[in-house]
């Protein structure tokens, strides 16, 4: 259970971070609602996604890590964890399909989409991978790019195309 307590804080700091780092894009909007409806969804459905995720994370530590406090290999490790979700046909296509998102779309999409747009320490939203849920990652991600593109149209409102 230490190792679920510890993913949750390196969570939070990772989450700080990338804020401290990106402040024109997380500072508070001169005009207008502070978010938009599309933040608040991607917030939203990120959000959702934790206490999900960690609901099953932390069932399958509670059944599987018997006599063990092991992160990495053994009963409740990670690599029992990779190698039940390829336990049967059905688990093992869902799994292999978000392995490859996870560990070769995610990444290539947000470093270099981050590094085109300017957000600063992209690749650490990896981190909420392994820390939250594939789920909020992507939609974090999503929100900072949208919030991004709300502070460059106000300050450039005649040169920003409403999307």
């Amino acid at each position: 259970m230490f190792g679920l307590i510890l993913h949750a804080v390196l969570g939070v700091v990772v989450l700080v971070i990338v804020i401290r780092a990106n402040p024109l894009i997380f500072s508070a909007m001169r005009t207008g609602p502070q978010f938009s409806a599309l933040e608040i969804v991607y917030y939203v459905a990120g959000i959702v996604s934790i206490p999900l995720c960690w609901y099953f994370n932390y069932r399958f530590v509670a059944q599987y890590q018997v006599g063990s406090s092991n992160p990495f290999w053994g009963p409740g490790s990670w690599v029992q964890f990779i190698q039940l979700g390829y336990t049967n046909p059905a688990a093992s296509s869902a799994s292999a399909d978000y392995t490859i998102a996870n560990l070769v779309l995610l990444p290539l999409f947000t470093i270099i989409d981050g590094r085109r747009r300017g957000i600063k320490l992209a690749w650490l939203y990896l981190a909420f991978v392994l820390f939250a849920s594939f789920s909020f990652a992507w939609a974090f991600y999503l929100a900072t790019v949208e919030r991004q593109r709300r502070q460059q149209q106000v300050a450039s409102p005649q040169s920003m195309t409403v999307a």
